[in-house]
């Protein structure tokens, strides 16, 4: 075992997500390298100080640049506001550290081109922030698609909704204000993810976005939001599937509605995160009296299930996705070989969003091939 030292730049909800994962993934995962909690960055050097003694990290500053700078981190997780992946990622790529930066990758397809282009360049182990996808559910609902169990895919159903921003009287703040952080920029991307990974590349699309609560309440008054509140889109994969994805922030009563239904030649399934360890498989080559969906719960026989529990059904959690992720970014660091997903792969979801937008804009269909510089195919390792 040899001890990495690591860095979080962030404090909030991902930054301690993070934070907890680095302090668990040795114990299970029995990594060859175990990540030692070097030094958390946030705004002000109190409040670093302060997440520093509560998640057990050794220093602390408000100044990214010396977290990155420091010799004793030698890697780097960046759990900061989208806007500010950028310029941090390419200081850690310029400083030859590996780079985990929480998605989506940059607040814009340049950025994501920029942030790709830099890491490849300089052969920096790079990983993307997709969590969800890392559910024992979802990664068996991949291996069932590329086995051919439910035969050749021919469609998606998908979303990610949530309510917190249902209620019109929530007041605006950050959220509200940064262009990139409506539903668009925050949650489609888990869900676009998720469609990349289990159906392959989306060749064109339609989309339409809209914000449906257009002020919010301020502190001097009704303010306006500068973001969407939901949207959707039409797709068809190279692949020849067809699809549809809705994502919004404003679905009462959806807590964590990241859901998708696949429909195959000879099968579908259905998954939804809200019933994270199930996984619904329906094989439509049974007779018709025994067709239809059976339920499987996961367990120590499907991906990732047995580190966290020997138990089938007892289940896994929000918190054990990121330490998944850990294991991954652990590993490819300790082989020095990529492990999906990478900064292209999070680059690909940048573009479809950039092409959303493109469409919304153009009320059109469009080519996603067409947006940005044209980088390489996402990686399928």
């Amino acid at each position: 075992m040899k001890p990495l030292g690591v860095g979080v730049i962030g404090t909030g909800y991902m930054g301690k997500a993070h934070s907890v994962a680095l302090k668990a993934v040795g114990t299970v995962f029995d990594t060859g390298l175990r990540p030692v909690c070097e030094m958390i960055c946030a705004t002000t050097a109190a409040g670093a100080a302060a997440k520093a003694k509560a998640f057990g990290f050794k220093r602390s500053t408000d100044d990214w640049r010396k977290l990155v700078d420091d010799p004793a981190v030698e890697a780097v997780i960046i759990a900061s506001p989208q806007r500010t992946h950028r310029e941090i990622a390419l200081a850690a790529i310029a400083a030859g550290k590996p780079v985990f930066c929480e998605k989506p990758l940059g607040e814009s397809l340049e950025d994501s081109e920029a942030m790709t282009a830099a890491a490849e360049t300089a052969g920096v182990v790079n990983m993307v922030g997709f969590n969800y996808i890392r559910t024992p559910a979802s990664q068996l609902a991949r291996q069932i698609i590329e086995s051919g169990e439910i035969g050749r895919v021919v469609h998606l159903r998908a979303e990610h909704t949530e309510d917190f921003f249902a209620d019109p009287e929530a007041p605006a703040y950050w959220r509200t204000r940064e262009p990139g952080s409506g539903a668009l920029g925050d949650l489609s991307p888990h869900i676009i993810n998720a469609a990349l990974r289990l159906v392959g590349p989306i060749e064109t699309l339609v989309a339409d976005v809209q914000t449906v609560h257009e002020t919010r309440p301020g502190p001097d008054g009704p303010e306006r939001v500068r973001n969407d509140d939901q949207g959707h889109f039409l797709c068809r994969f190279e692949g020849g599937a067809i699809g549809s994805v809705t994502f919004s922030r404003v679905a009462s009563g959806r807590k964590m509605g990241y859901a998708y239904e696949i429909y195959g030649t000879a099968g579908a399934l259905r998954f939804d995160q809200e019933d994270q360890n199930a996984l619904w498989l329906c094989d439509s080559t049974k007779a018709s009296p025994r067709e239809g969906y059976r339920k499987i719960l996961t367990g120590p026989e499907h991906p990732d299930y047995r580190a966290f529990c020997l138990g089938p059904g007892h289940g896994t959690g929000y918190n054990d996705q990121i330490i998944i992720e850990a294991r991954d970014f652990l590993q490819a660091i300790e082989s020095g070989e990529p492990v999906w997903p990478t900064f292209r792969d999070g680059c690909e979801v940048n573009r479809i969003v950039a092409a959303i937008r493109q469409s919304h804009a153009a009320r059109a269909w469009v080519r996603v091939g067409d947006l940005g510089k044209g980088t390489a195919a996402a990686s399928s390792s």
